[in-house]
């Protein structure tokens, strides 16, 4: 189990490769707002716990579990954001502001109960597939709207 803070460096990672197609330590300190040694620390910490392949001034690959485990970070911000966006009508961005901090602070069991809440009241699909955000299955039955990120 990664950190909460490792976790925002795999979700970094993963956006500045779907956007660039790439993965570097420089683009991942600007876009985080940190500097170069503590993206290498998190890079080799992720590396130790299987989520990406890298070597010293190589590229950065991140492995199917760093990439499956970046989507489910991903998907449970969505759900945190459509729900304080669109159900609690907050403004665009206090919403993604907030989103980021309460994603970083609930549990698997809330996300899933809070993504069968927001689905029901936005009436986006029926999540009465014991939807889990662990299981790729269940993600693939659920209509998604294009969220900006």
């Amino acid at each position: 189990m990664i950190s909460k803070a490792s976790e925002e460096y795999l979700k970094t990672m993963y956006i500045l490769k779907k956007q660039n197609g790439y993965i570097r330590v420089t683009d991942i300190a600007n876009k985080m707002n940190c500097s170069k040694p503590s993206v290498n620390k998190a890079i080799y910490n992720l590396k130790d716990e299987g989520m990406l392949n890298y070597e010293s001034y190589g590229t950065i690959e991140l492995t199917q579990e760093g990439e499956n485990l970046a989507k489910k970070i991903l998907e449970a911000y969505d759900i945190v954001y459509l729900f304080l966006k669109d159900v609690l009508n907050l403004e665009e961005n206090e919403a993604e502001n907030e989103a980021e901090r309460i994603k970083l602070a609930i549990n698997d069991n809330t996300i899933n109960k809070l993504a069968k809440y927001v689905h029901k009241v936005l009436d986006l699909s029926n999540l009465d597939c014991n939807y889990d955000i662990n299981k790729e299955r269940c993600r693939d039955c659920v209509k998604r709207t294009n969220i900006k990120r």
